[in-house]
């Protein structure tokens, strides 16, 4: 049998699925491809500011960790009253710049003496506990209302986004004060200070997804008119499939940079609330808590406002500038 003009001699000695850099003469050299995750790695790299806010944000993360170690070793307890370092007159601390000693790191609080360096390290723990696990549940609810209200579309569309405008207009604030009002100070056997946390995180985390909700539906809406939503679909791709495999995916991008984004809204929101008296319940301390201890004290004791005024703006500022580098990162039209 003879071979058409056509035809081409395969040479036995090389396998055909041989990869072509192993072909290569040796002085070329192989061209590897870039994934999405390495160039937005690249890009994020390279960014100096990010990268100091992802390493302040992961040292406040492992001082929460560790919040009863540091405690332990570094500082008291964080009900324990010491007046000896309190002037017995005016109330406030003995020692220069809020009682800052090598004992107390942070200095002690005015009329309490309570140390203010183990007070602020538990309130690293509650702060970012409530912003972290409310901010996981707006991104829940949020990317499952938007993805069915912009690819199912219809009456699911409008029912969902008539519900998102009415708790976008509604007072957060004020519902969150009523509803702590109200609920007991323990339930499910948390105790009181998890119980209060367990508050913080629904009502906060449930109030946020409409935000990230929107953002994801109008994504969605765009998304479902492409080109290769539309292949799936000639293939006889069914919705869930088109939903998990093409959609949610290309999603990846906006939803992490928005709950980035959204963790030190939460952070502030817990602070406003405990500043308000329905945040979490004293002994505990929270940031927001020690700033409104801090309203009767801030002029002839400054230090005791400015700590935890100053750990929240740390906080807030490191999670901003990472999100706002992890946006530019993931940002296809970057250069």
């Amino acid at each position: 049998m003879s071979l058409g003009p056509e035809a081409s001699i395969v040479d036995e000695t090389t396998p055909p699925t041989a990869d072509a850099a192993e072909v290569r003469g040796p002085g070329e050299k192989a061209i590897a491809g870039r994934s999405l995750k390495q160039i937005a790695w690249r890009r994020l790299k390279k960014d100096k500011v990010a990268i100091g806010g992802a390493c302040v944000v992961l040292f406040l993360i492992l001082i929460a960790i560790l919040a009863p170690l540091l405690t332990r070793l570094f500082g008291y307890p964080i009900d324990e009253w010491h007046g000896d370092e309190i002037d017995k007159t005016l109330g406030t601390p003995i020692h220069p710049w809020g009682g800052i000693t090598k004992d107390f790191l942070l200095g002690v609080e005015p009329t309490t003496g309570r140390d203010i360096f183990s007070r602020i390290v538990y309130g690293a723990q509650t702060s970012l506990t409530v912003a972290f696990l409310s901010a996981f549940l707006s991104t829940i609810l949020g990317v499952l209302f938007g993805t069915a209200a912009g690819f199912l579309g219809g009456w699911v569309d409008s029912v969902i986004s008539r519900v998102m405008d009415f708790l976008l207009a509604f007072p957060q604030l004020l519902f969150s004060i009523a509803l702590v009002s109200v609920l007991p100070q323990e339930f499910l056997g948390l105790g009181t200070r998890w119980s209060r946390v367990s508050v913080l995180i629904m009502v906060i985390g449930f109030f946020g997804w409409p935000y990230i909700g929107r953002i994801v539906r109008g994504q969605t809406l765009s998304l479902r008119e492409r080109e290769f939503v539309e292949a799936a679909r000639a293939m006889g791709a069914r919705s869930p499939r088109i939903l998990f495999r093409e959609l949610l995916p290309n999603l990846a991008a906006p939803i992490l940079v928005y709950t980035t984004l959204i963790i030190p809204t939460n952070i502030l929101t817990e602070a406003a609330l405990s500043f308000l008296g329905v945040g979490i319940p004293p002994p505990w301390p929270s940031w927001g808590g020690m700033l409104s201890d801090a309203v009767n004290f801030y002029q002839i004791d400054p230090m005791f406002m400015i700590i935890p005024g100053g750990m929240i703006f740390i906080t807030v500022l490191a999670f901003n500038l990472f999100g706002d580098g992890l946006r530019d990162a993931l940002d296809p039209k970057a250069r």
